[in-house]
């Protein structure tokens, strides 16, 4: 990323990039792949994809919030006691709630709900609270992390991700003079000590911080690839993978396990 690019093939570029992402999903549904329209990560072995399975236990009672089509509230669900997972979406959660019976899954609990209010649950009633890729879409961000901190018992998790805005694309886009945000949905963009601040003022304390995939410009093309070829998508997938491991600076984002402050 370090050559210097034309302003006309960075647009272009990142109009490809953007645009791919729903082609994926689509081509995911209009290939067969999936009687629903979701993303084809979610049809791949990418264990990175479930890094938080490992942070939970065969006892752990665990929040998914923002759960929307279920993908990690499922995931949670075969290794945890029970999971129950919030949304606004309610067409979202249908498609949750048909996999997990497909699936077998008994022990998910879905509700529509809006996560910047209230949740209707008692102090310390979580082992885990689940919180991935949810925080750069809302505005009330530090009052959900201190509504998540409520819900935690005071030796619980969160397990939380979010975006980063700081890899070489994003501010190739920037000088472009380009939106360089990766959704145009997400309200915040972070660099790693913006996350970890507000995660602190939320009132946790980060613990591990892990990178996710390489934020490469080619993402959207991978995408669509993926709609069409998933073995071809899980060999792309696996590289960014490793590319993000070797340079967390270009990850598109931050994971972490969080605990509660005092």
């Amino acid at each position: 990323m370090s050559s210097w690019w034309p302003r006309p093939i960075v647009v272009a570029v990142d109009l490809m990039n953007r645009r791919g992402k729903s082609v994926g999903v689509r081509l995911v549904r209009y290939t067969g792949k999936s009687p629903h329209f979701i993303h084809p990560k979610h049809l791949v072995q990418t264990p990175w994809h479930d890094w938080y399975v490992e942070y939970l236990a065969p006892t752990d009672v665990v929040l998914d919030v923002g759960c929307n089509n279920g993908a990690h509230t499922l995931a949670a669900a075969r290794r945890a006691r029970a999971v129950f997972g919030m949304d606004y979406d309610a067409r979202q959660l249908r498609v949750a709630a048909a996999t997990a019976r497909e699936r077998g899954l008994s022990n998910v609990h879905l509700m529509a709900w809006d996560i910047t209010t209230a949740f209707p649950f008692p102090d310390g009633y979580f082992d885990a609270v689940l919180f991935l890729d949810v925080i750069e879409h809302i505005h009330p961000r530090v009052d959900v992390l201190r509504e998540i901190r409520r819900v935690l018992k005071p030796e619980g998790r969160l397990l939380v991700s979010g975006p980063n805005r700081d890899t070489s694309w994003r501010r190739r886009l920037r000088q472009a003079g380009l939106f360089a945000y990766s959704d145009p949905d997400h309200k915040i963009e972070y660099t790693a000590g913006e996350f970890l601040a507000e995660l602190k003022a939320g009132g946790f304390a980060a613990e591990d911080v892990m990178p996710v995939v390489y934020d490469t410009p080619w993402a959207g093309l991978i995408d669509a690839v993926g709609g069409v070829s998933l073995q071809a998508y899980e060999r792309l997938s696996r590289w960014k993978r490793e590319a993000a491991v070797r340079h967390p600076g270009e990850s598109t984002g931050l994971q972490a396990v969080a605990r509660r402050l005092p």
